[in-house]
């Protein structure tokens, strides 16, 4: 069951316990208890935006933190509005996985869209 965590009376954004169960994995094997997930969305790809996804422990002043686990900065935050954040294991391997109510169309890799 995902969480939803409002960051204002208007947006909102959903990390799945799948989400929250690894990033809490990832913590204890790398020894960082600090470590969440950072998501932005950039200029770029073959349809116009991109997802990027890092590991970090830093944040700034404009960084939401969601569910203590995920963090994003305000000018990605209005592209992902009611976006879900899950973390899949498939036979072909394990990803963080953005589904994206924003996005229009995509491409095959999963890592680009347009608004």
């Amino acid at each position: 069951m995902a969480k939803k965590i409002l960051y204002n009376l208007s947006m909102s954004l959903n990390i799945n316990e799948s989400a929250v169960k690894r990033v809490n994995e990832l913590r204890k094997e790398q020894g960082k208890q600090r470590l969440m997930l950072r998501v932005r969305v950039e200029g770029g790809g073959c349809s116009g935006f991109q997802y990027k996804l890092e590991l970090t422990e830093n944040t700034s002043k404009q960084d939401t933190i969601f569910a203590d686990t995920v963090i994003s900065d305000d000018i990605s935050l209005g592209f992902l509005d009611g976006a879900s954040i899950s973390f899949e294991r498939e036979l072909a391997g394990s990803e963080f996985k953005i589904t994206n109510p924003n996005a229009k169309s995509g491409c095959g890799c999963g890592s680009s869209f347009s608004v």
